[in-house]
């Protein structure tokens, strides 16, 4: 109760500085109901959710009573004043500090707070004088009394430190409370603000503020928040965050975070077609600062189109817009702030339509409050609310189909779905999926049910709290008030509502589709290779017979052929099957799982069980083919095997999908690979984005060795592209095989940034390069003569990239990125290690050793760096050179 009187202060205070009232005043966002106790305010607002009682405003003589009160007023204001401040400054990154760096302020403001009481203590009388002369001050300083917009500072530090202290406990008005930010709860990783990282400026401004809307909508905070926007802003890829940025986003996993940039990117394009819808309604010159207020306070696609559907080209016009052009918009002010004012048969024209009847009259002011209550932010913000905590179903049944036919196996196929009622808060993804095909298809008729109860509940709060008159209304104007409740419920907030779930339900689900889709083809891309093995592909099939593939152990085609399984030649080909299996070696077969596989299988096993193929110990296993037909005519294929017919291809194909599933399986569009939900139904941007982030997030958390690896499979590495990667191949083909990871910077179109995000997944294999460097006429540097030619510069050449020393670098074979090379060798200096023992087991016992004295935790901040990057170092020292992550 302390801040009552200071709040109704700044109340009058900002109806003072408050702009007239034009005609979409209902946009803007009304003040408190406590402004109600100012019988003076000349115009009405409804009032707010909260609901208070009727004061009479205290008298002067009793103001000046209260001494302690002037103080918290005055501190009050100020507050008012910073805390505008603070929601200016919200466009700008949210503080990210260190927690010892926030624990030591806490210690020095809590000295500080003891010194200042025992001085209090000490000079109570002097005390309580310098802090009212610091009210006055700040009182005359601050915006709202109409002093200069500069603040002066409190004096001395014990009163800066009392003024926080009380400012951080006073009430702000109308302002949102910022949240703070919680660096207790990040153990793994602290926060951190992005090295060099600029403020977080959007192209497009709005009213509210991206970071805390991301945070609100994906339940991360904020922090965590403003550094991946910054990230992502500086065009970094996903697993180049994941692995060498964890400590910045507290260690999230890559689904999150492309959930995060989903978000963001929806964010971002409601701004700019909010921003493309102003400069259109102002072309047109019907915007006014109140429509503008609104528009900028949209944050999805409903609300805007909610917001900006009266102004649309070619519209007609609202039904209150009409009445608002008979001139009726007045008498519905006068409805709601004096009503006892109010004569509705004073504004009958018999000579106008819409104004020739009282009845008219009465119609057209309802539709204009109906227009109001259903743009009125609290009142939306109160219905949606309510919609939350009550019951609320979707239904779904067949519809009466009479001009066109629909076929009756569709029909059937939605037979579930005829007759279905579900609560919106417990439906499926994949039943909402199924609901929107069906209506799409002219099938099923759906609709969103909101209960009586809800409506009920919804206009008492509106008569007894935001929209009461405010004196004494007549029985015929509260009917016209009910009215206007219930024709703004039915015409104008519940379609609105049934919008609003339904896009979120489908947008929800999607998401689901999508991520599922993401996570089975992770699991296929991540399958366990088959290295080191000959195979002999089967692609089935009856009629044109089965097409086989023989593959040498480093994919090279060996042989092709077809054989006629199931059209009573079966044992003649058997014959040939057991001579190309003992020609080749090859004691493993691969059989798609298309048209004809069981009857191939039971065919193999027979043979297998009976012995057939000895010596050779011959096993079969059974894969899925989805996709090789579409690859095997595709441009791609045709370049790699040029002259093989299609057919042969498919085997081709299907005998790879084992020996290196990921190198197979990044060839062709992954929508093809077909294990996703209603992929089809969900949108394919969004479909197509993630998919290709899974596919860069396996090749790239993989690893390609980048003198040996494909072209296909180097363009889906992060930071490359399909432009790159051909420049890499070029390069390698012209000068040889990569020596180290610096050669990168050599190859056109390869960047700084681009190095910087795709070094750490390319490996340089130390074994290929002494080979190849042992076929070389060394120098007495152990360098190759070739390798010295290629350093020297010519004379006149421009350097336009870094020369780089054609050494051997083992920390190129691991996971290590090249800019953590410098803490590597460090850590191995404190360790005892040396390069040569990297994934040797002597390495793993002195890292052990090292780590059971101290930990990670001191060992990181000993070596100047973060526990994230000592942990990946760990790692790449101490892995096997043969480790891959798809057989951990």
């Amino acid at each position: 109760m302390i801040a009552m009187p200071s709040l109704r202060k700044r109340t009058k205070i900002q109806t003072e500085n408050a702009e007239p009232r034009d005609e979409c005043s209902s946009f803007s966002e009304l003040s408190s109901g406590s402004e109600e106790d100012n019988k003076e305010d000349s115009i009405w607002e409804p009032q707010k959710k909260v609901l208070r009682n009727r004061r009479r405003p205290a008298s002067k003589g009793s103001k000046r009573k209260q001494g302690p009160r002037v103080k918290k007023s005055a501190q009050q204001v100020h507050d008012i004043s910073k805390d505008v401040a603070v929601k200016e400054e919200l466009n700008s990154p949210v503080a990210i500090v260190n927690a010892n760096l926030e624990e030591e302020n806490q210690k020095l403001h809590t000295t500080n707070t003891l010194k200042t009481a025992a001085k209090k203590q000490k000079n109570a009388g002097h005390g309580a004088k310098k802090r009212l002369k610091v009210d006055e001050e700040t009182n005359q300083a601050s915006p709202f009394e109409g002093g200069e917009s500069n603040v002066e500072a409190p004096s001395t530090s014990e009163d800066r430190d009392m003024c926080k202290k009380e400012s951080e406990d006073s009430f702000t008005f109308e302002q949102s409370p910022l949240k703070r930010i919680k660096t207790e709860s990040c153990p793994q990783g602290r926060p951190a603000r992005v090295p060099g990282a600029s403020d977080i400026k959007e192209e497009v401004e709005m009213n509210w503020d991206i970071v805390q809307v991301l945070s609100e909508r994906t339940n991360i905070e904020p922090w965590i928040c403003a550094n991946i926007i910054r990230l992502f802003n500086d065009d970094n890829t996903i697993p180049f965050i994941v692995r060498y940025r964890k400590e910045l986003i507290n260690n999230l996993d890559a689904d999150f975070l492309r959930e995060v940039r989903q978000t963001l990117d929806e964010l971002r394009d409601v701004a700019k077609k909010v921003h493309s819808r102003i400069q259109k309604i102002k072309k047109e010159g019907k915007m006014s600062e109140c429509l503008l207020q609104a528009l900028l306070n949209c944050k999805t696609f409903e609300e805007l189109e909610h917001v900006s559907a009266p102004y649309k080209m070619g519209s007609k016009g609202t039904k209150a817009q009409r009445a608002k052009q008979l001139g009726l918009e007045g008498a519905a002010w006068t409805l709601l702030e004096n009503p006892g004012q109010l004569n509705l048969p004073s504004y009958i024209r018999p000579d106008v339509k819409g104004l020739s009847e009282l009845k008219d009259i009465e119609t057209g002011v309802q539709h204009i409050l109906a227009d109001m209550i259903a743009k009125d932010k609290d009142t939306l913000d109160f219905i949606r609310d309510l919609c939350k905590h009550r019951y609320i179903c979707i239904q779904s049944s067949l519809a009466k189909v009479s001009s066109k036919k629909v076929n009756e196996k569709e029909v059937d196929k939605f037979q579930l779905y005829q007759n279905f009622s579900c609560n919106i808060r417990n439906i499926h993804h994949h039943q909402i999926l199924a609901i929107n095909r069906g209506e799409n298809l002219k099938i099923l008729t759906v609709k969103v049910n909101i209960s009586d109860g809800v409506k009920n509940e919804f206009c008492r709060w509106c008569i007894q709290n935001r929209w009461r008159p405010r004196g004494f209304a007549r029985p015929e104007l509260m009917k016209i008030l009910h009215n206007s409740l219930d024709d703004s419920f039915k015409r104008l907030i519940v379609p609105l509502l049934c919008r609003e779930l339904r896009a979120k339900l489908t947008s929800d689900a999607e998401k689901q589709s999508v991520m599922m889709f993401g996570q089975n083809l992770r699991q296929l891309l991540l399958t366990s290779p088959v290295p080191g093995r000959t195979l002999m592909g089967v692609d089935p099939g009856y009629k044109h017979g089965c097409k086989l593939a023989i593959i040498s152990p480093t994919s090279q085609i060996l042989h092709t052929d077809v054989v006629y399984l199931h059209c009573g030649q079966g044992f003649r080909e058997a014959e040939k099957i057991k001579r190309l299996l003992l020609n080749f070696n090859c004691n493993t077969v691969v059989i798609g799982n298309g048209t004809a596989c069981r009857e191939t299988e039971a065919y193999f096993a027979d043979l297998i069980m009976k012995n057939y193929f000895a010596p050779l110990d011959v096993v079969y296993c059974i894969v899925s083919e989805a996709g090789a037909s579409i690859y095997s005519v595709s441009p791609e294929a045709n370049k790699e095997m040029p002259g093989l017919d299609p057919n042969l291809r498919s085997a081709v194909s299907i005998a790879r999908r084992v020996q290196d599933p990921l190198a197979e399986l990044v060839k062709f569009d992954p929508k093809h690979i077909g294990v996703g939900m209603y992929q089809h139904d969900v949108s394919q941007t969004l479909l197509k984005a993630t998919l290709d982030s899974v596919v860069e997030e396996c090749v790239s958390f993989v690893g390609v060795d980048i003198n040996i690896c494909s072209e296909v499979l180097l363009r889906h590495i992060a930071g490359l592209n399909a432009n790159r990667a051909k420049n890499i191949i070029e390069w390698r083909e012209k000068n040889g095989p990569f020596i180290n990871r610096e050669q990168l910077k050599k190859v056109k179109g390869l960047g700084p940034k681009s190095f910087q995000q795709c070094a750490g997944f390319v490996r340089v294999n130390q074994d290929y390069i002494r080979t190849f460097c042992s076929g070389q006429h060394t120098d007495s540097s152990g360098q190759s003569q070739e390798a010295a030619m290629v350093t020297k510069e010519k004379p006149g050449k421009k350097k336009n990239k870094a020369d780089v020393a054609l050494t051997p670098n083992p920390l190129d074979e691991t996971c290590i990125h090249p800019e953590s090379y410098d803490i590597a060798v460090r850590f191995l200096s404190f360790i005892g290690g040396t390069l040569y023992e990297i994934g040797k087991p002597e390495m793993q016992q002195k890292i052990n050793s090292s780590l059971g004295k101290e930990g990670i935790e001191k060992t990181a901040e000993r070596l100047q760096t973060t526990a994230h990057t000592l942990q990946v170092i760990i790692d790449g020292l101490s892995q096997p050179k043969t480790f891959d992550i798809r057989t951990g």
